[in-house]
């Protein structure tokens, strides 16, 4: 099989970005990858088998374009074209991009960092240094860093967001991995991506809206970083006049950090809703559905011999299925539910949210195990996410007359339509839930 790189020197561009053009060579039947020549990353793509000597000479500032298949030139060819042409159709949409901080105008007030993780903390501190919020998209920030940079941020009465945070609405609008929903009077702190997409959606298909969204990254509720951002958040929330009701989403806190919260709560006038998924606190809500208020109008049954296997593109919807059919005395083991979008599977590859066709490998596998009796996934839509995610699935399950259940996050404003992707789903047999938890309420029902 040939592997080809191609390095472009002093070149930038967004990881999601390249991402996504990652995405648009792997139609042409190749492996493909585009990363940022740093030793991390060429690390990963020499695992993934994507590393040729030429991308080997790459400096941390040069793009590499990795591929590999019988139509390699042909892939190098497209990407440099998509390169130039700008058509990498970042998540979001609708904002501008900018080559460095110091070409970002006056006048606005909050920038998305998406660079390699060596760089983000850098990037990040200029960013609140010139007076702007920040949105982290980019992992691998050094825990010491991501303190150092909340506390620079309380400092000077800003919001440092991340870092690996995937998901935000602000003032109405979406960034990064977010969803179409209305303006309303309930601001959310999430630190979790998915979980913040899955609460907005089913808020908007309740009638309900957000006022602003706030990620605040995956390790703010540590030990080490103190829920320093979430507490931010909380005050923002409060202050705000356009917010009448607060919902917090994260998994277990480190228990010190559960005890701020708590603090805070109890010193806020307006109402919080507590979503802290696995947490044994009766108080906490246990599912994201709790959070939102969401109740499912309609009720499914499904029946089936097997155990569950569940493979999923958010990790807190994972977990969250996880914790309900435990609840629902269905215990899969901890192979039987699958994060696709963990490391170990994204390395050197885009997220599935972006390329969900990294699923079908491992569902043909599913639907074709004896011993497995309901295949459980969750479909994710929105700003950033494949355009027919809902469609890859379907060509696969149609195949088989196996039990499939899902449940599609999103709504019908996203570019993907919430009721296609849906009906898409059903057409192929697949029962679709309201939420991801019914979801697994069903999956859990079916084999009992």
């Amino acid at each position: 099989m040939k592997i080809l790189n191609r390095i472009r020197r002093g070149f930038y561009a967004d990881s999601v970005a390249l991402m996504r053009i990652a995405r648009e060579l792997g139609k042409g039947g190749v492996e493909a990858s585009l990363m940022i020549g740093t030793p991390s990353n060429k690390a990963l793509l020499k695992e993934s088998g994507l590393l040729a000597k030429e991308g080997e000479s790459a400096r941390p500032d040069d793009l590499i374009i990795a591929v590999r298949g019988k139509k390699a030139e042909a892939a190098l060819a497209l990407a440099e074209e998509l390169l130039g042409s700008g058509s990498s159709d970042a998540p979001g949409g609708n904002y501008p991009t900018f080559d460095s901080l110091g070409s970002v105008p006056e006048g606005m007030n909050l920038v998305l960092i998406s660079v390699p993780g060596d760089y983000a903390a850098a990037e990040a501190r200029r960013a609140l240094e010139r007076g702007l919020h920040a949105m982290v998209f980019s992992d691998n920030v050094p825990i010491a860093e991501e303190v150092a940079l909340k506390d620079l941020a309380l400092k000077r009465g800003l919001l440092l967001m991340g870092p690996d945070c995937g998901t935000a609405i602000i003032a109405g609008t979406p960034i990064a991995f977010a969803n179409a929903v209305p303006r309303g009077d309930i601001g959310i702190v999430s630190a979790s991506g998915t979980g913040l997409q899955e609460v907005s959606c089913l808020l908007a298909r309740s009638g309900r809206g957000i006022s602003h969204g706030i990620g605040v990254g995956g390790r703010d509720l540590s030990r080490e970083v103190g829920g320093r951002m979430t507490l931010a958040a909380m005050d923002a929330l409060e202050a705000d006049r356009g917010t009448k009701r607060i919902i917090v989403i994260s998994k277990p806190p480190a228990p010190s950090v559960a005890k701020k919260i708590l603090r805070k709560v109890e010193r806020l006038s307006k109402p919080v809703t507590l979503c802290l998924l696995g947490s044994p606190e009766k108080k906490f809500r246990k599912t994201l559905e709790e959070a939102a208020g969401f109740k499912p109008k309609k009720h499914f049954k499904a029946k089936a011999r097997g155990s569950i296997r569940g493979l999923f593109c958010g990790g807190t919807l994972c977990a969250e299925a996880r914790i309900v059919l435990a609840e629902q005395g269905a215990r899969p083991g901890a192979n039987d539910l699958v994060d696709l979008g963990a490391d170990e599977f994204t390395r050197g590859r885009p997220h599935p949210m972006i390329e969900p066709s990294l699923r079908t490998g491992p569902l043909e596998k599913a639907l074709r195990e004896k011993g497995v009796g309901v295949v459980l996934l969750d479909v994710v839509i929105g700003y950033g996410a494949h355009p027919d995610p809902a469609g890859l699935v379907a060509d696969v399950v149609r195949k088989t007359g196996k039990v499939v259940i899902a449940s599609v996050t999103g709504t019908e404003d996203d570019p993907q339509v919430y009721s296609k992707q849906v009906k898409t789903l059903q057409d192929a047999g697949v029962i679709v839930a309201e939420s991801n938890a019914q979801a697994a309420r069903i999956a859990a029902a079916a084999v009992a």
